[in-house]
């Protein structure tokens, strides 16, 4: 007899409540703790009202995971809906404690829960949900659903590039003369998700060589792997967001593209009017690839 899974995560995915509805997720949301308190993201504020509050507050806020109280009432709560179990994708171990908070509320609950560190954020875990799900409905068991949704965890993308480096600076991310540099001389960075760690992939003059870096990446990974989806990300940047998607719809005309808000733990650091893309490969080889080619040349 299958299990019966109940699916985790938390607001580093942001999905939209469609998704949730129509695919029962549970989310935990992670916290923004502003001077005078701490307010849960999608919960206590909407995205209107984060930016609003960035952009007047005089202590920058931090962010923070769920308390582990919380996790333990969901766990327990899913253990008396008759839930046999529950896998939870969550965002980077390097960037939230939340992945390695679900393997002591589980103990506290005692609740079987499968933890996947998803290594990234905002769209791939959408995907690793949709893969899991799929599986699930075929009858897979927890362990080989996990174990795909790793795999998939290694094939997923995710480049962003900060508005300016003034959030970052406030963050500690960055120093005050760097931050200073950068308005001076429009200087953009693109930053990374490198095996779950964010990394600065390069430094250049202005957005349309930012973009044109990150796209680049895009490229690359065309060369060797399918690639249906890509997700035009954004820090409250709907517009920025939407006049990039319609050039890349242009260029490549056989992906789907989707405009994405980010994370308001994202904004807190990169700021609003930040932009990126992000995708999952479809493991491919480079000679599968290439007889491909060959078939359309024919």
């Amino acid at each position: 007899m299958n299990k019966k899974i109940a699916w985790v995560t938390d607001t580093a995915a942001l999905l939209d409540e469609k998704f949730i509805q129509d695919n029962q997720i549970h989310v935990l949301p992670l916290n923004i703790v502003f001077e005078e308190g701490v307010l849960r993201e999608t919960v206590d504020m909407t995205h209107d009202e984060f930016y609003d509050k960035l952009r007047t507050t005089k202590t920058h806020p931090k962010t923070s995971q769920p308390a582990i109280g919380e996790v333990v009432a969901l766990y327990k709560s899913l253990k008396q809906q008759g839930y046999d179990c529950a896998i939870a994708i969550h965002t980077s171990q390097h960037l939230s404690g939340t992945y390695l908070s679900a393997f002591t509320a589980a103990q506290q609950a005692q609740f079987e829960v499968y933890p996947v560190d998803s290594k990234i954020g905002s769209f791939p875990m959408m995907k690793m949900i949709e893969l899991g799900q799929q599986l699930e409905r075929e009858g897979v068991p927890p362990q080989q659903i996990v174990e795909k949704i790793n795999e998939l965890a290694d094939h997923s993308e995710l480049s962003f590039i900060p508005a300016s480096l003034s959030q970052l600076h406030k963050s500690g991310r960055v120093s005050g003369t760097q931050a200073f540099l950068s308005q001076l001389l429009n200087i953009k960075v693109v930053i990374s998700f490198d095996n779950g760690k964010v990394v600065m992939k390069e430094k250049v003059r202005a957005l349309a060589k930012a973009k044109a870096y990150v796209e680049n990446l895009l490229i690359n990974d065309l060369d060797s792997h399918q690639i249906p989806e890509v997700a035009v990300i954004h820090c409250n940047n709907e517009e920025g967001a939407m006049n990039w998607k319609l050039a890349l719809e242009k260029a490549y005309p056989f992906i789907i593209f989707h405009v994405l808000p980010l994370s308001a733990c994202v904004g807190v650091h990169a700021g609003e009017g930040t932009l990126g893309l992000s995708w999952v490969r479809r493991p491919e080889t480079i000679a599968q690839k290439q007889q491909e080619k060959e078939l359309v040349t024919v």
